[in-house]
């Protein structure tokens, strides 16, 4: 299967640079809504616990609803999205959002809150994976990394305004408010979308096999499983960011969120500068996201008892992780062949499960008593393994190049 992408979808019209970067300002308003609402219940568990009658333990199910959703969803809407008008499968999937949290903020009991999270998370992957293609072929080719990185940023602008103003919101008004807030944030994109993303025609030779046939690819296989593993590295991390604070570095509650905004500022410059790099190599801005992650969670684990230079380390650590997902995100388009929306969605599935997986591993070292640093090191061996998938993939495909090639010549 050949690496280079698939002809991007011919658009109505050229539009004008004004235009694209209007229509790329309405996709990133779609990821700062999903931003909001994959992270918010995180600050409003004890509420959400209280609200539905479980324990705060209990009620931390519903975020991995949502993420679970996220892990299904993006493989089977991509598919059956596949054939579909772009811009018209954005529309429906930020309206299956909109319901999903619309749901959510009405759910009387905890299985229709656990419903509804699951619903919620279903588009996301997919929308990520749409938005990024229709966000390259609105630009030119030396440009797109550029363009999904814009895309993407609204998620990362999301953990610096939207989580904490949806949260705050959430504490004087009820939980419930935090979703009613991102249900209007859902319906404005609606809008923007309709009003800034032009149409553009189907790729009417994509298909629901053809995106299928992706999952068979090597290439497509370990590149998502680079990612998984990986990027599970820093959300080892930052799951236990807050403990880490008060517990290693000794300091009060209110330094947690100088710590998160450390790290949102960081992963907003990192994937900005991720698209830079992306359309430089794509190979190299994923090689060298993934080594930097690793390398600065070792120097977290060494100085994460001091204020400043714990801070800045986690700053740096976002700002690989940025570099990284966008080079994973370019990646996986590229090596997806014809399969482009489910190779883009692909990535955003195994983010999720990635989170899951630091979470889990930096949790089983911190309950043997190794300490909450010791989630450093977890970072560091699960970053080292993304790494070596990474190198396996990318050794598989220069020697299938090489014997392409070699056959070529003796043809």
């Amino acid at each position: 299967m050949t690496t280079t992408p698939a002809p991007a979808a011919p658009a109505e019209a050229r539009p004008s640079r004004r235009q694209v970067w209007w229509a790329l300002l309405a996709l990133a308003t779609g990821s700062f809504m999903i931003g909001t609402t994959e992270f918010v219940s995180m600050g409003l568990l004890p509420q959400i616990a209280a609200g539905v009658g479980v324990s705060v333990p209990t009620a931390g199910h519903v975020i991995s609803a949502y993420a679970l959703g996220v892990v299904v969803g993006a493989p089977v809407l991509a598919v059956l999205g596949a054939r579909l008008p772009r811009r018209g499968l954005l529309l429906s999937l930020m309206a299956v959002m909109l319901v999903g949290n619309a749901l959510t903020a009405l759910a009387q009991g905890y299985g229709q809150l656990m419903g509804a999270r699951f619903l919620s998370g279903l588009p996301h992957g997919a929308y990520f994976g749409v938005a990024a293609l229709v966000a390259a072929d609105l630009v030119s080719p030396k440009r797109r990394a550029q363009a999904v990185s814009l895309v993407m940023t609204g998620l990362t602008v999301a953990t610096l305004l939207g989580v904490p103003v949806a949260t705050r919101l959430g504490q004087l008004l009820g939980w419930r408010a935090a979703y009613g807030l991102v249900v209007v944030l859902a319906v404005a994109t609606l809008l923007l979308v309709v009003l800034l993303v032009p149409r553009m025609a189907a790729d009417r030779g994509a298909s629901g096999r053809t995106e299928l046939r992706a999952l068979r690819e090597p290439q497509v296989l370990l590149t998502a499983l680079a990612g998984a593993i990986g990027f599970g590295g820093m959300f080892a991390v930052y799951t236990y960011i807050a403990s880490t604070v008060t517990e290693v570095a000794r300091q009060p509650e209110a330094m947690v969120p100088v710590y998160l905004l450390a790290f949102g500022t960081g992963s907003v410059l990192g994937t900005l500068l991720g698209g830079r790099l992306a359309d430089w190599s794509v190979l190299r801005a994923t090689v060298y996201g993934a080594l930097a992650m690793g390398v600065l969670l070792a120097v977290f684990a060494l100085v994460a008892e001091s204020v400043v230079l714990g801070m800045l380390t986690v700053f740096a650590i976002s700002g690989a992780g940025g570099i990284f997902t966008i080079g994973l995100q370019m990646r996986l388009i590229h090596v997806a062949g014809a399969a482009r929306t489910l190779g883009a969605a692909l990535n955003h599935s195994a983010l999720n499960a990635a989170n899951a997986l630091g979470a889990w591993l930096g949790g089983l070292v911190v309950a043997a008593g190794f300490g909450y640093s010791s989630t450093a090191w977890v970072g560091v061996v699960l970053s080292a393994l993304g790494l070596g998938v990474l190198g396996v993939s990318v050794l598989l495909q220069r020697r299938s190049t090489a014997a392409a090639l070699s056959s070529a010549s003796t043809s």
